[in-house]
């Protein structure tokens, strides 16, 4: 794991700064977020430090793949059966606050926003 000492994410990846654990394993970890907007809402990090998504390359390709392969799982897990929303916030026009690439994963027993639910198909 490549590490900025002044990256909040890496540091909870390092085991310096608690959070409250969904899921780690060598490449990536889960942790609920500390300002939830969402009754369930999770964040997925990669252990090494990229900033967003204009880091990534071809080279974590997989580590992408398993990052979003994770997602529902650990949603469904979390109890969020229903269905839930990844974001992905990249730079700074795309909102990201702390540039440590991360995946929020929001979900709940309601349906999320302000629009509803989508219309069963039938």
């Amino acid at each position: 794991m490549s590490q900025s000492d002044s990256c909040i994410f890496c540091r909870i990846a390092a085991g310096e700064i608690p959070s409250k654990k969904v899921y780690e394993d060598e490449d990536m970890l889960a942790f609920h977020d500390i300002h939830p907007a969402a009754p369930i809402h999770f964040l997925i990090i990669p252990k090494k430090h990229l900033v967003n998504l204009y880091d990534a390359d071809i080279k974590e390709q997989a580590l992408l793949g398993k990052m979003m392969g994770m997602a529902g799982q650990l949603a469904r897990e979390q109890g969020s059966v229903d269905g839930f929303r990844v974001v992905i916030n990249n730079g700074r026009v795309g909102r990201q606050e702390v540039y440590h690439l991360h995946i929020h994963i929001m979900g709940g027993p309601e349906p999320l926003g302000s629009r509803g639910p989508a219309p069963l198909k039938e």
